[in-house]
This record gives C-alpha cells, structure tokens and sequence, in this order.
C-alpha cells in the first residue's frame, strides 16, 4: 500500500468538500480531496443544478403567461431533459477536476475510510493509498436518501431525488411520496412534463415552513392537475408483473408507472469508519467550528454534519472549517465566538432556503412557531404581496404572502417567510437584516425602489407600527 503525508484529507468532492480544500489550501497548507463519484457531487450533478434547470422552463411559462400582450407558447419536454443534461454537464466531471487543479488542490479517486487519528485509506482501482494528515481529516461524504419503511418499497426499485432529476423519458403517471422539498419539486416538474402526478404525503406539505407556505403550494400542485394526498400512508407497494407499481391506500390501489421516494436524507456515514463517533441520531456532533467533539483532528462539514442539509450552507460551514484549521495549524488564534470568523453560527439563527415551486417559497431564519420554541417573546406582521404596487408589473394576478417575525425585546427580525412569483430573488436581504441584526428602527431607513416588490419590505414595517 502506497502511504502518503499531507497536511488535510477531504473525503468527499462535492461542493461542501471543494471549499473546504480550497480554505485550507489557501490559508497555506496541502489538501488531498478523495472522491469515489463524480467530482463535483450530488449537487452539481443530481440535485440542485439539475432540478432547478427542470424547474426553470415551467416557471418562466407560467410567468409569460400571467401577463397580457403574450400568447402562445408550450413546452417541449424532450428540449428540457437536453438543457438538464447541459446543466448537468452530461454527467462529466472533468470540467470541476480542473478546478481543482487550478484551485492547487490533488485528487485522488476511491472510496475513503477513517481507519485511525489521521489516517484514511482509500480504496480505487489502481491499489489502495494510505493518507496521513498532519493537522485534520475533514468528512463531506453529503448525504442518501431516506427510504421509508414501506412493505415492498425497495423491491419496487424506486426513483429517489438521483433518478428523478436525471430521468430519461417523462412517466404518463408518477407517485411521489414525501411532502417536503424535494417532493413538491419532483411533483412540479413532471407535473409541467405532463405527468399525471400523485402526491402522498403523511402530513401537511412543507410542514417545517410556516403553514401558508405548504398551503399555496398545495392549492397552485392541485390547480396544475397534480393529485395531492395529505395524511395518505401507503401501506404495500408492489410492482407488476407489466412494470407497473401497485400502490396500496387505506382508500383502494394506486397505479404508476413510476414511484418516487422523497422522504427526506440522512447523512452519508456507513463505512467511512466513525461509528464510533456516532451520537444517537447517526450523526457526527461537532462543534460550530465543526470540528467532531472529543477530537482535535476530525472535522465534518455539511451534510455529513446533520447539522443543515442545504448545499449553501454546507458550503458556509466549509469555509468555517477550513478557515480554522489553517489557523490552527498556523498556532493562530480561532476566533470561536459567536458570528466569529472560524464559527458557523449562521446555521443556528439564520438559514436561507429557497423551494423552487411556484409560488416559490423562500425563507431566512426562524418560522413563528420556532422562534416560539426557543422562548422568544415575537410579534409577526403578515402582508399580501399582491397588493404591492410593483407586483402587478410582475404578472397581472400576482398572489403572494410576506411574513415578518420579529424578536420584540430586541426589535430586531428572526425570521422572514415569502410565497410568491420569484420570491427566490428577494430572501437575501433578509437573510442580511437577520444575520446583521439589523434593528427594524434602522431598517425603516432601508428604502425600497418604487414600483419594484422590494417595497414589501415598507408595508411589512408599516404594518408593526414604524
């Protein structure tokens, strides 16, 4: 076996991965990313560039048709798989594998494992090669989906997120089960492609954003055709002996021709040789430097943290992280404090998420119900977006709610919800009064450009009293 020393080891090349190396290497150290797939993750490749390129051609339909003066216009479904699979890169990596090295960063290609303090052996094709690392092993290995407990599911062979988003041909009816992100996603694009879609969620849609949000995006599913079934729990699945599924409910059977399992991901951990390190949830804790408690070595970051499964703010987490340990490793001060340098305290407080839907939801911070939760004392201000006078401009009907929740004893906002027509846009300015703790009496003097639908930023502060 080859070994090989090094100052960090990344297990794992997707994005959350490649900013790791990428701190480190330019805080002044040598960093070895091993990857076992494609260079580049689940992200560039499965989830979030291809999704949304799925995404895209509906909306921007959809929102040419909302204003008067336009006609005509369909989608072509075979041209939308062709600009996915461009997005996509058509599955090639090479282009991130010269990023990588332009970004002074080596490769090595295998499966890794931890198998000591410092030590990872990756197993590939030409033999296996043991990394020692000076100063730390960082685990971005992302995350799998969750297949639930369904009798028959997994002899069914169902899609997850991967399969769904790099689909070759458009099914005549789709079953989706799962309520969350990537199920009301998966429901929209094929659902524009001409599926005849079924949505089976056991609770309500998007149930960990505010309850509005799930709601306009239940009715707009339900307006499109999509069949959305809330509180439906398959009880057997089966596929025929014609490749069709047979899905079993409380109420009678469901056909498809297709299933797909979007009920949520755990991290990517079996093998990598942590199990040990595992809290009760199988994930790694760590601190919000993300370095693994009970360590000074081991770092997770991302997904494989558990901590926010969101490429941006894995990515977030991985600038943290390898900004600290080149500090560490410099004999330089980490700056752990809260919103310090080396920390990702954002993951606690002020998280943006965009589900790409329409209406889009988009969202920073806490919901009513968290901030709740957490004991603070909060008001929250409601405003209908349509009654912007921007909004109109947008499209004719525009419908849309902003919901504003603010921390009253220190006048201050923890948590921004938007449903509307390309809300996605609109959410970092949130995400910066949230993060910056801008106070709503500074906020006041934010002005909006006028007729743009920024200007929900000035009812919603109208309507707390400012």
């Amino acid at each position: 076996m080859t070994v090989r020393e090094t100052d960090v080891v990344v297990i794992g090349a997707g994005p959350v991965g490649e900013n790791v190396a990428d701190r480190a290497v330019r805080g002044g150290l040598e960093a070895v990313i091993v990857e076992r797939e494609l260079v580049g993750g689940e992200c560039s490749y499965w989830a979030c560039m291809p999704s949304k390129a799925l995404l895209r051609p509906g909306a921007a339909l959809r929102a040419a048709r909302a204003v008067r003066g336009l006609s005509g216009g369909e989608l072509d479904p075979a041209e939308v798989l062709r600009r996915r699979d461009a997005f996509a890169a058509e599955w090639d990596d090479s282009g991130q594998v010269r990023w990588l090295t332009g970004a002074g960063i080596d490769l090595i290609r295998g499966r890794g494992r931890v198998a000591g303090e410092r030590r990872v052996v990756v197993e590939g094709d030409g033999g296996d090669v043991e990394l020692v690392a000076r100063h730390a092993v960082v685990v971005a290995t992302g995350s799998e989906p969750h297949i639930p407990d369904i009798p028959g599911l997994r002899d069914a062979r169902p899609w997850g997120s991967r399969e769904a988003t790099s689909a070759r041909a458009v099914p005549a009816r789709l079953a989706v089960i799962g309520g969350g992100v990537v199920a009301v996603e998966v429901a929209t694009v094929f659902a524009d492609l001409g599926s005849e879609v079924t949505l089976l969620s056991r609770s309500p849609l998007l149930h960990e954003l505010e309850p509005f949000a799930g709601e306009a995006v239940r009715d707009a599913l339900r307006e499109r055709g999509v069949q959305v079934r809330e509180d439906a729990q398959p009880a057997e699945i089966a596929r025929t002996d014609d490749g069709a599924v047979r899905i079993r409910l409380e109420d009678g059977d469901l056909l498809a021709d297709e299933v797909v399992a979007a009920t949520g991901r755990r991290p990517r951990l079996d093998g990598i040789g942590l199990d040990e390190l595992l809290d009760d949830r199988g994930r790694l804790g760590v601190d919000d430097t993300m370095r693994v408690r009970g360590t000074d070595w081991l770092y997770a970051v991302g997904e494989a943290a558990g901590r926010v499964l969101l490429t941006h703010q894995g990515k977030y987490e991985a600038r943290a992280a390898g900004d600290a340990i080149a500090a560490r490793a410099r004999g330089e001060r980490v700056d752990d404090a809260p919103w310090g340098r080396h920390v990702a305290t954002a993951d606690h407080a002020a998280v943006p998420q965009v589900v790409f839907t329409d209406p889009e939801v988009a969202s920073a911070g806490l919901t009513a119900a968290q901030a709740e939760e957490r004991g603070l004392r909060i008001r929250v201000v409601d405003y209908e977006l349509g009654d912007v006078a921007g909004a109109g401009l947008i499209a004719d009907d525009y419908a849309g709610r902003a919901r504003a929740v603010v921390d009253e004893d220190r006048g201050v906002l923890v948590g921004v919800t938007l449903v509307g027509p390309g809300v996605g846009e609109l959410i970092h300015a949130a995400t910066i009064a949230i993060a910056g703790e801008v106070p709503l009496s500074r906020l006041w003097h934010a002005v909006p450009a006028y007729p743009t639908l920024s200007e929900f930023w000035l009812r919603l502060l109208e309507g707390y009293g400012l």
